[in-house]
This record gives structure tokens, C-alpha cells and sequence, in this order.
């Protein structure tokens, strides 16, 4: 397969974009990889996400260069009947919409998703909100950490008589767009079966909910309350993190008694696991303040190449803990392509993190860099709509200077 020829999946699928910042915009980016044609509506401002500082390429910002790959850009301003009607054409001329304004907003626009697919009873419309489109939080804002916190995760994240701690990556709204593609993908299927569209409902508390699985159980059928977990598996003592003599911090996984006994092995500690306090799992688990510290001492004997070679030599699942310069460079993640260069026509470049999908019978399009704001606008409403050419110039007269940079108050969100 020649690379020009690589179309993906999803060729065919048209995604109307009406998302900005993380979550909708993260799960369209998504199906661009997987070959459907997205097409990004924003405001005449843009997506506020262009002008996320500190860092920017090109104007645009590489918060917003990270999840924009692979689309079309269109400018239409929702504010007049021309932009809403163009708006209303483009979702009847699509596969799938995907929104992520507030509850109420679509309809403020003029937009009614019922009319919609009694237009076009095989569009797909899928909407990600913070809290879903009905329920008592309906019309509250929602951010990540807003959700992190609400769904108990921040509750188990830290150390024991500290204060919670935030993930370090933007799980709540990542988690949403992966759960908005999944039912997209699960609603093209049932179309190729009857036809029939869908109505897509994604809310990130309910997404972040799912996602404390075995925790959830534990708390459901014992009623035991999980606390901060700290460095450490609630259920495994000897799956945690342990600082070497170097001063590096690895994890280890020894969650079998062959790897209980490997670890040992590896830090020389033959007597533990005959010690009747560490005999199993259970004992280890009601103990595990009495074989931290002996675990803690032999790390700290070792160097962080000395620790890992031993535990890998007794086959115990180990990792060291990466800062994100060793994780570019990580020869896995280099040979799995994670670390892609985008370029653009201007010349500049940029580079973001890969699509972890690996198909080999259909790999989706090589990505392409994120388009300027309007670029497309000519492009596809000539396409898709057949617009006369006067009509397209007005469009294009509506894209304004660009929004200033956000140097405060700025959201990963």
C-alpha cells in the first residue's frame, strides 16, 4: 500500500465538528485518524484553545495543535440566520455531529436535533457535556477537575493525610471523547443494519463513574470507603513505586507469588518469603507497614539500572518512572511511531503524540497539521453545499483578527 493510498476505516464517514477545547475535539481527532472526513465549524473568534499559552506555532497554540490534526477548518458565525442556516445544511450534508456546548445551547441556536434527523433519519448526533443532557447537574459547568473530583477519583489519588491530588493527564475529559467515539462506531453499525441514526448522550461524570470499576465494586457491596492510595495498590503491597540509591523512582508489579519470590530474589532478601508475616498476599496486605521499609531500604542499595536489570533477570514486571524528555526519546515508543512531526506548507512543524490505533490492513491517512482558522470556509461550503461563489465571500469577510493569547486563567480543561 502506497502511502498516498492510506484512506482508513472510516473513509467515506463525515464528521461535523461543532467541539472546542478538549473532550470533542480529542474524540473527533479520533476518527480523523481513522479516516473519516472531519470538518471543524468555529466561531469567528476560533476555538479558544487556539490561544492557550504559554507555547504556539503559527499563532495557533500546540494545546490546540494536539488534538486538531486531520481536519477542515469553517468559519461560521451561529450569531445570523446565514451562519445557522449553513450550520443547518452541513449536519444534513453529514455521517455524524458531534457538539460540546452547555445543555440548551443547539436549541438557543435554532438548532433542533429532532428536526434534524426527521430531515435525515440516519444522522448520528452525539453531544458531550459535563454532566449529560438531563439529571439534576444538567446546566452546571464542568471541567475536568470539576469531574475528577465529583466522581470520587480525586478522593483515592495522593498520599494518606494529604490532600487530594489531581491526575496529572486530563482523564475526565479524555475518557469522554473516547466513550464518544465508542458510541459513535457503535451507532455506524447499527446503521449499516437498519438504517436508522442515533442520538448520543455523553456525560464525563458518568464516563469518569464507569472508569472506578473494580473501586466502585468494593465500595457497592462492602461499603468500605476508599482512601488515598498513594504510592501503592489498595489490594497488592508490592505493587507501588520504590526510589532507587540513584534517585529514580521505578514501579513494580510483583502481584504473584512467583513474582513475589522473584523480588526477592532480586533484592536479596531470601528469608521473606518464608517470614510467616509476608507467607501470601493476604498476610503481605496486613503487614505492609512492616515490609515497606525492608523493601525501601534494599532500593535504596541500588541504582536505578542495577535495580531494573535484577528484576527483569527474575522476570518481575518493573518500569522506570519516565519524565516526558525520556519518554520521546523511549526506544518503544519511537518504534511504535507515538511521536509524530506535522508539517505545513509554510514550512513550520510540530510535533505531538501518535495514534496508538495500529491497523494493519487499513491504516488510517497520515496525519496532516492542524488548518489556520477559516481555511477550508471556500473549500467545503463549495463542496458540500454547492453555495454560489457571492455567497462564500461573505462567509469569508466574517473572519476577524485573532483572539488574544489566554496568559491567565488558563484551562487544561
Amino acid at each position: 500500500m502506497t502511502e498516498n493510498a492510506r484512506t482508513g476505516p472510516l473513509q467515506g464517514i463525515r464528521v461535523l465538528d461543532l467541539t472546542q477545547f478538549l473532550s470533542g475535539p480529542y474524540a473527533t481527532q479520533i476518527l480523523a485518524d481513522l479516516g473519516a472526513e472531519v470538518i471543524k465549524v468555529e466561531s469567528p473568534q476560533g476555538d479558544l484553545s487556539r490561544s492557550v499559552a504559554p507555547h504556539f506555532v503559527e499563532g495557533d497554540s500546540l494545546y490546540y495543535h494536539s488534538i486538531n490534526r486531520s481536519k477542515q477548518c469553517v468559519v461560521l458565525d451561529l450569531k445570523t440566520d446565514k451562519g445557522r442556516e449553513a450550520l443547518r445544511r452541513m449536519a444534513c450534508a453529514s455521517d455524524i455531529v458531534i457538539e460540546n456546548f452547555r445543555p440548551g445551547v443547539i436549541r438557543r441556536l435554532g438548532l433542533s436535533v429532532e428536526d434534524l434527523r426527521a430531515e435525515v433519519p440516519s444522522l448520528i448526533w452525539c453531544s458531550i457535556s459535563g454532566f449529560g443532557q438531563d439529571g439534576p447537574y444538567r446546566n452546571k459547568p464542568a471541567y475536568d477537575m470539576i469531574v475528577q473530583a465529583l466522581s470520587g477519583g480525586m478522593s483515592m489519588t495522593g498520599e494518606a493525610g494529604r490532600p487530594p491530588v489531581r491526575a496529572g493527564i486530563p482523564i475526565g475529559d479524555l475518557s469522554a471523547g473516547m466513550y464518544a467515539v465508542i458510541a459513535c462506531l457503535a451507532a455506524i453499525n447499527r446503521r449499516h443494519l437498519n438504517g436508522d441514526g442515533e442520538v448520543i448522550d455523553i456525560s464525563m461524570l458518568d464516563c469518569q463513574a464507569a472508569m472506578l470499576c473494580y473501586q466502585g465494586a468494593y465500595y457497592l457491596n462492602s461499603g468500605m470507603i476508599p482512601g488515598r492510595q498513594g504510592r501503592a495498590h489498595d489490594s497488592i503491597p508490592t505493587y507501588r513505586s520504590f526510589t532507587t540509591g540513584s534517585g529514580e523512582d521505578i514501579v513494580v508489579t510483583a502481584n504473584t507469588e512467583r513474582m513475589w519470590k522473584g523480588l526477592c530474589v532480586a533484592l536479596q532478601l531470601n528469608e521473606l518469603p518464608n517470614d510467616p508475616r509476608f507467607i501470601d498476599n493476604g498476610a503481605r496486605l496486613k503487614n505492609k507497614e512492616a515490609l515497606w521499609p525492608i523493601l525501601e531500604a534494599a532500593f535504596a542499595n541500588l541504582d536505578v539500572d542495577e535495580a531494573v536489570g535484577r528484576l527483569e533477570a527474575q522476570e518481575v514486571p518493573v518500569g522506570v518512572v519516565n519524565t516526558l524528555d525520556r519518554v520521546a526519546s523511549d526506544p518503544q515508543i519511537t518504534y511504535r511511531n507515538m511521536v509524530l512531526t506535522m508539517e505545513n506548507d509554510s514550512g513550520s512543524s510540530v510535533r505531538v503524540m501518535g495514534d496508538p490505533i495500529k491497523l494493519k490492513s487499513c491504516p488510517g491517512p497520515l496525519p496532516s497539521f492542524p488548518r489556520p482558522l477559516g481555511e477550508d470556509t471556500a473549500t467545503v461550503l463549495r463542496r458540500v453545499l454547492n453555495m454560489p461563489e457571492d455567497e462564500i465571500a461573505e462567509f469569508q469577510a466574517a473572519v476577524p483578527g485573532r483572539r488574544r493569547a489566554m496568559t491567565e486563567g488558563v484551562s487544561n480543561e
